[in-house]
């Protein structure tokens, strides 16, 4: 299987809610590699990289989102794979 990397663009209520954390838990349990961040515009966006079924399982648990989170969107786009990343992290 080969690796692949998605851009994410969650939409709802996931600021305030611990979903960058809840991204970054996951992220690990998946494999994950890349980053998240909160956006202006009340938003949480990130990139992530790996195996295809890994990022599937990951996406869904993003759409589901943490217990206090509501997601009522998640869009994804596709981006170049990058070498060098070890983790997945929160950034600012």
């Amino acid at each position: 299987m080969s690796s692949q990397r998605v851009y994410f663009l969650a939409h709802g209520r996931v600021q305030g809610v611990n979903y960058r954390y809840f991204a970054k838990k996951k992220a690990a349990e998946h494999s994950i590699t890349g980053w998240c961040r909160n956006t202006e515009n009340g938003k949480v966006e990130g990139e992530a990289q790996g195996e295809e079924d890994s990022i599937k399982s990951f996406l869904k648990d993003l759409d589901n989102g943490p217990t206090h989170a509501h997601v009522v969107r998640l869009d994804q786009e596709s981006r170049d794979v990058q070498d060098g990343e070890a983790q997945f992290e929160v950034r600012r």
